[in-house]
């Protein structure tokens, strides 16, 4: 067995994020290491994270992608929030073209949401958000529906390139769905990569000299 303890580590999480199921899976493979877990306002997400307030941050995309890796993990469902006696409430799912006649309350700041909701409520507008904070911010007088063609957000797990190590790389691991037994065998090949043959090509013939390998399109 592995004698690898991982050291503290904190993460960070913008509002709609549900962290409890990674959170508990490390308190289960390293009930030693603890684990803290920081809410994070959206318009901070970046800073957090280079400031040092946090390790590791659960982002919305887009952020600045200078000195820093994310690992984008899903996408989010957009919604429209409306009264539950509105007209949309009768649909399983709509377009922006059928809410061309609403008046549609601004949903750009995301840490001004819980506002916004109880402006639908109080004037009878909508919203447009991810399906997320929606249900983060849900009322009884209110509902939400799809809308197929409004433009979905991305959640990512974002870090510091130069704030790479084996504890972080071990969260990574998790949230990937990685075993416990897997995690330890990518440290050994990190530790330990394997060598290369030395065996001549079959039939004694050398190679094709210096022949490169076209790169792959991105």
């Amino acid at each position: 067995m592995s004698g690898f303890a991982p050291d503290a580590l904190r993460v960070g999480y913008v509002p709609g994020v549900i962290v409890s199921k990674w959170e508990r899976v490390w308190g289960e493979r390293f009930p030693g290491s603890p684990l803290e877990l920081i809410g994070v306002p959206q318009a901070d997400q970046e800073t957090a994270l280079r400031a040092g307030r946090v390790d590791m941050c659960f982002v919305r995309l887009p952020i600045e992608r200078e000195g820093m890796h994310a690992i984008p993990l899903y996408r989010e469902v957009p919604v429209v929030v409306v009264p539950k006696d509105h007209p949309i409430s009768l649909f399983e799912e709509v377009t922006r073209a059928d809410l061309a006649d609403e008046r549609i309350q601004d949903a750009d700041d995301i840490d001004a949401l819980a506002d916004t909701v109880a402006l639908v409520a109080a004037v009878s507008g909508a919203a447009i958000m991810p399906q997320s904070l929606a249900r983060l911010h849900h009322r009884r007088d209110l509902t939400y529906r799809p809308v197929t063609d409004a433009p979905d957000t991305e959640i990512a797990l974002a870090w510091l390139i130069d704030n790479t190590t084996e504890t972080v790389e071990e969260f990574i691991g998790i949230v990937r769905g990685r075993t416990a037994r897997s995690s330890r065998s990518s440290r050994s090949e990190a530790v330990e990569p394997q060598r290369k043959s030395k065996r001549p090509v079959a039939g004694g013939k050398k190679g094709p000299a210096n022949r490169a390998r076209p790169r792959r399109r991105r």
